[in-house]
């Protein structure tokens, strides 16, 4: 089989093409044939050695992913093979991802894909949906899970919406009957930000935009899904309800954070943190049924028309797919695999 794999931290141009053979699925294992491998910033900064070196001699990278189950290991139901699938944090504490023409991975880190959801929508699910999930759920007035009317009443402030993470909370929070603001940097991301289903989009570099989203929320933002907290923190304490949660799950920019501790203490502020690869399995797998259940009513299109852009590269130029990721691409960055 054909994979992309790298041997040593780098650049992109670490990344090589190369035949290997076709793995074995072990006990509580699935063998997944990749049709789409999804590219995120936390591949390319686990390539290039960013927080920690790679922890094995030879790394196929990729978290994400979407294709079907064609060999299941012992313990697995036989019934499985032939299943659609989409995958997540297949390449987290394993040495080899989604970006191979087959992978094999534990058989909890592989979902149902809807017969009606495409192979598309499967790759460009896993972090950033599950980060989604994860930051409109650690409110501590909750809620705790998501389904249509789980955020009725609440307003929902989406950072940096035309990304990849801010359209999957444009989604999900609209999914479960959020009032949805995202801040963009612009007409063309504003337009992404719009399509993606937010109902109030404002450009954070005109005009006074606390002052905007005041006008929408009088009473503060229930939850701020923050990409950069550094660059964003004055603006999300302008707008923060009472109580109210700032999820953070970047800080784009590396801009220092400085705290204002006596204005959070006044407001009650919950500043909550987030990375999947510790928030635990139970929340992974809670997150990923909610997940499922937002596919199979619609609520997770992905292209242009649903305001995320796709940005393929077939899998020889999966270099090019990291440069494009690391570089800022808008969008989502897709390789594909197999037919």
């Amino acid at each position: 089989m054909k994979a992309i794999t790298y041997r040593d931290n780098g650049g992109p141009d670490v990344l090589r093409l190369v035949d290997r053979d076709l793995p074995e699925p072990g006990p509580g294992e699935v063998r997944v044939r990749v049709a789409v491998s999804g590219v995120n910033p936390t591949d390319w900064k686990a390539r290039s050695g960013a927080g920690q070196p790679k922890q094995f001699p030879e790394v196929t990278p990729h978290h994400d992913g979407a294709g079907t189950i064609d060999a299941v290991g012992a313990g697995i139901d036989q019934s499985r093979v032939g299943e659609r699938v989409w995958l997540y944090l297949a390449a987290a504490g394993r040495p080899t991802g989604t970006a191979a023409e087959f992978t094999v991975v534990p058989a909890e880190r592989v979902a149902p894909l809807p017969d009606e959801a495409s192979f598309d929508i499967g790759a460009s699910l896993g972090v950033p949906a599950i980060t989604a999930h994860r930051a409109l759920t650690v409110a501590e007035d909750g809620p705790r899970r998501l389904r249509p009317g789980t955020l009725e009443g609440k307003v929902v402030l989406a950072a940096g919406g035309a990304g990849a993470v801010g359209h999957a909370v444009i989604q999900l929070a609209r999914w479960a009957g959020a009032t949805v603001i995202s801040t963009v940097s612009g007409p063309e991301k504003g337009r992404l930000a719009t399509a993606a289903g937010a109902h109030h989009v404002i450009n954070y570099r005109e005009g006074d935009p606390a002052a905007e989203i005041r006008k929408i929320a009088p009473d503060g933002v229930d939850i701020i899904a923050e990409v950069a907290l550094g660059a964003n923190l004055a603006l999300d304490m302008a707008v923060l309800r009472t109580r109210g949660t700032i999820s953070i799950y970047a800080n784009d920019g590396g801009k220092p954070v400085e705290l204002d501790v006596l204005q959070n203490m006044v407001l009650n502020t919950r500043l909550q943190f987030l990375v999947l690869y510790t928030v635990g399995p139970e929340l992974i797998a809670a997150a990923v049924e909610d997940v499922v259940a937002a596919i199979r009513d619609g609520a997770l299109p992905v292209g242009e028309e649903h305001g995320l852009p796709l940005v393929r590269f077939p899998l020889d130029r999966t270099a090019d797919a990291h440069r494009a990721v690391e570089s800022g691409a808008v969008g989502k960055v897709l390789v594909d695999v197999t037919a």
